[in-house]
C-alpha cells in the first residue's frame, strides 16, 4: 500500500480513502482505484458497475438501499462538493441505526467506501456536483428500499443551505420512517436502541 490513505470511521466497516495525488504545472494525476491497494486496506470487493450522477445545489438523494441484492460502494465526487451519508442497517451491528457523514469534493478527492448493509444518500453543496460510484452488484430496479431523509430517530445533521430550496424526487419524499422499517423487519415499532 502507500498510494492511498485510509481513515476508519466511527461506524465499523466504513472507510474514507484519500489517494496520493501527483501534481505539477500541467495539472495532476492520481489512481482512483487499484485492486492491490484496496485489498491491502481490507476492501476485498469485486466491482461490476460504475455509475455517475449530476445534481444541482440543494438536491438531496436518499436514503437508498437494495433489499435482497445489497451493494458495496466506493463513492467519489469529480465536480463540486456533496455531504455524503451512510446509515448502518446491519442487524447484528453495535451501531445499527447510526449514521456517518463526510464531505466529498473534487478538491479534497476523498472517496467513501460503504459496505453492504447500509442506506446511502447525499446532499449537494455547490452549484453543481457530479458523483461517481463503483458498485459490487448490478442495480435491480424492483429491489429498491429507502428511509426518510429527515427521519427523527436517525437524526442526520444535514448541512442544509437555508436560502436554497431543498429538491427531492417524488420517490424520496415517500420512503418509510426508521420505526416503520423496524416494525416491518423486526416486528417492533421501537428503534434498535429502545429494543435492547
Amino acid at each position: 500500500m502507500g498510494k492511498i490513505t485510509v481513515e476508519t470511521c466511527d461506524i465499523k466497516g466504513l472507510k474514507v480513502i484519500t489517494p496520493e495525488v501527483y501534481g505539477d504545472r500541467r495539472g495532476y494525476f492520481m489512481e482512483t482505484y487499484n485492486l492491490n491497494d484496496f485489498r491491502a486496506a481490507g476492501i476485498e470487493s469485486s466491482f461490476v458497475q460504475d455509475n455517475q450522477s449530476s445534481s444541482v445545489r440543494g438536491v438531496l438523494r436518499g436514503l437508498h438501499f437494495q433489499i435482497h441484492y445489497p451493494q458495496e460502494k466506493i463513492v467519489r465526487v469529480v465536480k463540486g462538493e456533496v455531504f455524503d451519508v451512510a446509515v448502518d442497517l446491519r442487524e447484528d451491528s453495535e451501531t445499527f441505526g447510526r449514521w456517518f457523514g463526510v464531505r466529498l469534493s473534487s478538491w479534497n478527492r476523498k472517496q467513501f467506501y460503504i459496505p453492504k448493509g447500509f442506506a446511502h444518500g447525499f446532499y449537494v453543496l455547490t452549484e453543481t456536483a457530479e458523483l461517481t460510484y463503483k458498485c459490487s452488484d448490478f442495480y435491480h430496479p424492483n429491489d429498491e428500499g429507502g428511509l426518510a431523509w429527515d427521519d427523527p430517530d436517525i437524526a442526520i445533521d444535514w448541512p442544509l443551505i437555508p436560502i436554497v430550496p431543498l429538491t427531492l424526487s417524488d420517490k424520496d419524499t415517500r420512503w418509510e420512517t426508521f420505526r416503520d422499517y423496524m416494525a416491518r423487519n423486526y416486528g417492533t415499532g421501537r428503534t434498535h436502541e429502545e429494543a435492547k
